[in-house]
């Protein structure tokens, strides 16, 4: 990650690991997070997939959070990042091999609001932007 980087979206598993405080969490991640000067941001498509992968019995370990998502984001202290049609645009139109539509999201919103991204995700490097793994 550059240096000055200011501000950072979370990836979904990022979000959950900090949540739970998971010891899978990088420790330059965790670092950031806690550090109050800077911005970190939650995606309306993480919100999505927790509440999706919930539901289809992929996240039980996440019942509390996926009943209320919204609620852990600002428990948090994180911003919640709506999805806008550019971000919609560029995450459907990228020639990426990469299908998954929850990744594709928080890969273009991460370019187009210029902030790196942060997971442990290997397949998020396949996207042209900044991946922070910490």
């Amino acid at each position: 990650m550059s240096l000055g980087v200011k501000a950072i979206l979370l990836d979904t598993h990022i979000f959950l690991w900090w949540l739970f405080d998971d010891p899978g969490l990088p420790g330059q991640i965790r670092d950031f997070v806690r550090n109050t000067e800077h911005e970190v941001h939650v995606s309306a498509a993480s919100v999505w997939e927790i509440a999706t992968k919930f539901r289809l019995g992929k996240l039980p370990q996440a019942a509390l959070v996926a009943k209320n998502v919204p609620f852990w984001i600002q428990r948090a202290g994180f911003g919640a990042m709506p999805i806008t049609a550019a971000h919609a645009q560029i995450a459907g139109a990228w020639d990426v091999a990469h299908r998954d539509p929850f990744d594709r999201l928080l890969a273009a919103q991460a370019k187009l609001e210029k902030m790196s991204l942060a997971s442990v995700d290997e397949a998020m490097t396949l996207f042209p932007i900044e991946v922070f793994n910490g």
